[in-house]
């Protein structure tokens, strides 16, 4: 199979939609996003704003993505660690390579890996604050 790499939303949607489908399957991560998204269709397409947006610069998203993870850890009992971020990590990398090759997949890669380290580190705060509240 001859790869090509990311160059439009239908490569994004493909790209995050693949994704979740193992993420959703998978038993180390699956329960955090089944127990907490409730209408995958829209989820789906609001993340596909996001990594357009992230990719191609488009400015499409609209959300805050580290206040919705702190949200989803606190609803899990401060439970999700760099461990989990390191599965959901590796099965980005998997799903992009699976699928394609190129600048743009590995700017979602690097993106990916910057992104999750600042995701947890906002967790990681956020317990601190919200414990001595």
């Amino acid at each position: 199979m001859i790869k090509k790499d990311i160059k439009n939303r239908a490569d994004v949607f493909l790209l995050v939609d693949s994704f979740y489908k193992k993420v959703r399957q998978n038993g180390e991560i699956g329960h955090f996003f089944n127990n907490t998204i409730t209408n995958w269709e829209s989820h789906l397409e609001k993340l596909t704003d996001f990594w357009e947006g992230n990719l191609f610069f488009t400015g499409s998203f609209m959300g805050n993505p580290a206040q919705a993870h702190v949200k989803v850890d606190a609803e899990h009992k401060n439970s999700i660690t760099e461990y989990h971020f390191g599965i959901w990590l590796n099965l980005w990398f998997q799903t992009i390579d699976e699928l394609f090759e190129g600048e743009y997949a590995q700017r979602a890669k690097n993106n990916a890996r910057k992104m999750s380290t600042h995701l947890f580190l906002r967790i990681y705060q956020n317990r601190g604050i919200s414990s001595k509240a």
